[in-house]
């Protein structure tokens, strides 16, 4: 009896200690050399144009720019429920950027979210879709940002709550979400469908704003594209729940994706507007592919959730929300009432509008204190910020109006409370 329990203590022991041995091999990861920077001319033109695209596709900048006259500088505030992040420097500058990364270690970062150092990275760069990315794209990009001008900037230190600030922790997550890679075919679908697949699910990442998250932070499973959060916003579902009033299309995808408005349905806001205009320039037929593959996520949504022509409950509306109607008549009529000029230019109608049928009136209000700016010069809306011309009860009886005359959904509940908040958020630097 003594015998079998040294031997089953002995075997604790052991397994302790190839526990320890396992864990510590995940949490360590070797330094890769540096080198000098490398010389811009080793890189052809061709591979350079094509990982500008990739960039494009992928909205670097849109997270690594604070400031448009040092590009991909980094230093942008990025606020999770974990803390605050500094979006880091991938300029090639040596020594705040990543001017002296080998190639292997850019591949190591973008798929396994390891640095160049060692040191594991923040999910917030999302790794877990970039493990999707062939090689050859991989390269294409790091021939871009090595040919960037180098500048030299580093960012501010993260602010975690404690002990998220300590990095091994994150091999906790990645074992846990960390995609494998790479992207698998499917026979059965088209080449274009597998394009537009390749790229919504790897550089496009639109799952890390279109899906919803656990407390972990981490892509919920089971419920890919059913809408999520991104910088204050809320990101509208990509499948079958998605609430437009009526059934994006192909066509209609691609349209809002490649000017950033869509008659029937709405002008690119918020995070959307960059991925807009970064499409915008990107290769047609890849637009197209994110539209047919995007399309195909939302099969099985055919009804519109209240009948053509749509509704205008102008009467009534007023009755319920006499402040709101005036305040709509002053400041929002001449562009969004029947039969002025942008509505007669093709501009969505306000019942087309899908922010106004969202079951949370954040991204309606959003648009109020923010406003629209001007995509594609020639054919996105403009509309102003009112942040500083409207107090908050008056957003909230403007935002109660529009939900009365252009929806047949129920009030928002809450709406003083989202209103505050976001101007709370709004404020903070």
């Amino acid at each position: 009896m003594n015998v079998g329990r040294e031997r089953f203590g002995a075997g604790i022991v052991v397994c302790c200690f190839g526990a320890a041995a396992v864990a510590s091999a995940l949490v360590y990861r070797s330094p890769l050399a540096s080198i000098p920077r490398p010389d811009p001319q080793s890189f052809s033109a061709s591979l350079i144009e094509r990982g500008a695209t990739l960039a494009a596709i992928g909205d670097c900048d849109a997270c690594h720019t604070v400031d448009d006259e040092a590009p991909y500088a980094g230093g942008l505030p990025m606020a999770t429920p974990f803390g605050t992040l500094y979006v880091t420097n991938i300029t090639p500058d040596e020594a705040t950027g990543i001017g002296n990364w080998p190639r292997d270690a850019f591949r190591r970062a973008m798929r396994e979210g390891v640095s160049r150092d060692g040191r594991h990275l923040y999910p917030a760069f999302p790794y877990d879709h970039f493990a999707e990315v062939d090689d050859a794209d991989l390269d294409a990009l790091y021939a871009f940002l090595m040919t960037r001008r180098p500048i030299s900037a580093t960012s501010p230190t993260n602010k975690m709550i404690f002990p998220l600030g300590f990095r091994p922790l994150l091999v906790g997550w990645k074992l846990l979400f960390l995609r494998k890679g790479p992207f698998v075919r499917i026979a059965s679908q088209s080449d274009e469908w597998n394009r537009g697949a390749y790229l919504v699910e790897g550089l496009g990442h639109c799952g890390d704003c279109h899906t919803p998250r656990n407390l972990a932070g981490g892509e919920k499973a089971g419920h890919a594209y059913a809408g999520g959060v991104a910088e204050g916003w809320n990101a509208p579902a990509l499948d079958a729940s998605n609430r437009a009033p009526r059934v994006w299309t192909i066509d209609s995808l691609y349209n809002y994706l490649r000017t950033g408005m869509e008659a029937d349905h709405s002008a690119a806001a918020g995070p959307m507007r960059p991925v807009a205009e970064h499409l915008s320039i990107a290769p047609d037929s890849d637009v197209r592919a994110i539209a047919v593959y995007v399309s195909s996520l939302m099969r099985g949504r055919t009804q519109t959730l209240h009948e053509v022509p749509p509704i205008d409950k102008e009467a009534g509306a007023k009755r319920e929300h006499p402040v709101g109607a005036t305040l709509f008549a002053g400041a929002c009529g001449g562009c969004h009432e029947v039969g002025a000029p942008m509505m007669v230019g093709g501009r969505p109608a306000l019942s087309l509008v899908s922010v106004i049928q969202e079951d949370d009136p954040r991204n309606t209000v959003q648009i109020m204190l923010e406003g629209l700016q001007p995509l594609v010069a020639a054919r996105a809306p403009f509309m102003p910020s009112f942040a500083d011309n409207l107090v908050d009860r008056q957003i909230v009886e403007l935002a109660a109006y529009l939900r009365s005359r252009f929806s047949s959904r129920t009030a928002w509940p809450s709406l003083a409370e989202t209103v505050a908040q976001l101007r709370k958020e709004d404020s903070q630097p």
